[in-house]
């Protein structure tokens, strides 16, 4: 299902039972488009956020961890000012729109009472949230501002005069009388998929899935009117679900539509079962926003290395026919009497296979013998070359390692681990340090973050680093000797550290779950994961940040588990 209008319907629901009323006591935005407000409603801090992102736009309460930039926003100073302390009075959708309002009381400077609204538009790449001055609808700011050139409908603008979004003419089906025209789209499509379409084209807000789900109800045993009254129904009082078809496509819905061929999973709230919906898909969107520097330095590392290696290969197969040229060098000295100046080519008995012609291609500018040295010379250059290029092939092959393995740590990472990754191509050169300080001349010292944290059932502390420099750090100087490293045999992965010189195995299979999760594996079935104690890890002087060797390891096989690892999470 689609964020569609029902959907909100249920979103309004459920965010006015649990805010309305509430105080605003935080406002930040730690993404371009994303902004969230901390309500302080029922002696609870509600995170509400308001996604404008165009892939992924919605509002909800989340649990979700986020990092907020070091300086806020235009936008988030604008909201604050506004919005600070503000008490929040309503929550209320427009029609049956994926626009959603949220009225708020406040105070100005001069300490007279004001009414503001905050506007989220959930519209794809045209997503937005827009905050008005409500008694005369002037915008007050917007996350994206929209000219003229860009829409010509409608300019959302600081100052400007917000226009609600273009009107449909289609019926709410929550109003009372919806109903009526149902009786006759039954009665004129009894096929379920037409009738699906027509239902979209005859009332607001029904995405694909929501379209689907009302068609069969409607052809359910009873009255029309009345399961269309039920099914709208349900959408006050939601059981949110999450659910997977048979071809592994997972979608969520505000309560079962009675779907076949599916699995599904239940949750206590809309917010919950989006929080768990949208983690991993949010997450890489905003790793590919915040990251696309790095991402984009990365890819053209890489690109270069496997150019580099493609020549490196050319020149050793070069290398592979070095004897050809010795033996036509040695065929033009036996025969140098048969070779006259100015000859571009000659074919001599081949001495070294079985006398069979072989021809001989000549440079018409130089005497026989120097064409003879000119084989030779060819010979001498590649021989002399392939310790060299192997050494390199070598040098460039253990550089794709390690850019392959930073390119795996950005796709897994959280957008918090970024800052390391960036450091670590900094000083590697791959990336310039702007972090400078132009006085000293001296970089500013960075602290490496820290580890993700997790417990096993039995307790035990397992960390986890997420990067090459939280790996190095965890392994090398923060571990115990007797204490149990982890990582994914032979791929791309996290160093996982059992604190614990004898750990069950049980704990031993959760810390080798954590291990296949963090690692380029992750979407595996059975993944191979070695340990051994961490005296047995060593770095090889002058390789990469976080490359170690090892010795006497044993290896489990599972298989990752993403709820399994978020059960053991201590964050």
């Amino acid at each position: 299902m689609s964020f569609d209008g029902a959907f909100t319907h249920a979103m309004v629901g459920e965010l006015s039972r649990q805010l309305v009323g509430g105080r605003v006591s935080k406002i930040n935005q730690p993404y371009n488009n994303e902004v969230i407000l901390t309500v302080r409603a029922n002696r609870k801090s509600l995170p509400l956020l308001l996604s404008a992102n165009p892939t992924f736009a919605r509002i909800q309460i989340t649990d979700i961890p986020y990092v907020n930039p070091v300086t806020p926003t235009n936008f988030t100073m604008m909201m604050r000012k506004y919005l600070s302390g503000a008490i929040l009075t309503g929550v209320s959708q427009a029609a049956n729109d994926r626009v959603v309002h949220l009225d708020f009381t406040s105070r100005n400077e001069l300490g007279d009472q004001v009414t503001l609204r905050l506007i989220i538009e959930i519209m794809a790449r045209h997503s937005n949230v827009i905050l008005i001055d409500l008694a005369t609808s002037t915008i007050l700011d917007t996350i994206k501002h929209v000219g003229s050139d860009q829409n010509r409908y409608r300019t959302l603008l600081p100052g400007g005069h917000y226009i609600n979004p273009p009107a449909q003419d289609l019926i709410d089906p929550f109003q009372p009388d919806a109903a009526h025209a149902v009786e006759s789209l039954v009665r004129d499509y009894p096929n379920e998929d037409v009738l699906t379409q027509e239902l979209r084209h005859t009332y607001q807000g029904l995405g694909q899935d929501t379209g689907l789900g009302l068609a069969k109800a409607l052809h359910q045993a009873g009255d029309p009117v009345d399961n269309f009254t039920a099914f709208f129904k349900r959408f006050d009082d939601p059981e949110p679900v999450l659910v997977t078809n048979d071809k592994g496509k997972t979608g969520f819905n505000a309560f079962p539509y009675g779907q076949e061929h599916v699995t599904s999973k239940n949750f206590d709230s809309l917010s919950a079962m989006l929080d768990f919906y949208y983690q991993d898909r949010a997450e890489r969107d905003r790793v590919q926003q915040q990251g696309s520097t790095l991402i984009h330095v990365v890819r053209n590392e890489l690109k270069k290395n496997r150019t580099k290696l493609k020549k490196l290969q050319s020149t050793l197969k070069s290398a592979d026919d070095a004897d050809e040229y010795r033996i036509k060098g040695e065929l033009l000295t036996t025969y140098l009497t048969k070779v006259t100046r100015g000859m571009t080519s000659i074919t001599l008995p081949n001495f070294y296979n079985d006398e069979k012609p072989l021809k001989i291609a000549l440079s018409n500018q130089i005497s026989p013998s120097q064409n003879a040295q000119k084989y030779f010379k060819k010979y001498n250059k590649l021989k002399a070359s392939v310790s060299y290029v192997n050494d390199q092939m070598a040098k460039t092959n253990a550089e794709i390692d390690y850019l392959d393995n930073i390119s795996s740590q950005i796709e897994l990472a959280a957008p918090k681990d970024l800052a390391d990754i960036k450091a670590e191509l900094q000083q590697g050169g791959y990336l310039r340090d702007h972090e400078h300080n132009q006085r000293s001349g001296k970089k500013k010292r960075r602290q490496v973050s820290k580890p993700e944290v997790f417990a096993a059932s039995d307790g035990t502390k397992i960390e986890v680093g997420k990067n090459n420099l939280q790996n190095e750090k965890l392994t090398l100087h923060s571990a115990a000797k007797t204490d149990i490293w982890l990582h994914v045999k032979n791929m791309p992965g996290s160093h996982v550290i059992i604190h614990d010189a004898d750990p069950s195995d049980q704990t031993l299979l959760e810390a080798a779950n954590i291990a296949a999760y963090y690692s380029k594996a992750r979407q595996s079935s059975s993944v191979p994961v070695d340990y051994v104690q961490v005296k047995k890890i060593r770095k090889p002087n002058g390789t990469k940040p976080g490359y170690v060797i090892y010795e006497g390891q044993k290896t489990l096989f599972v298989t990752p588990d993403r709820e399994f690892v978020e059960k053991l999470s201590t964050q």
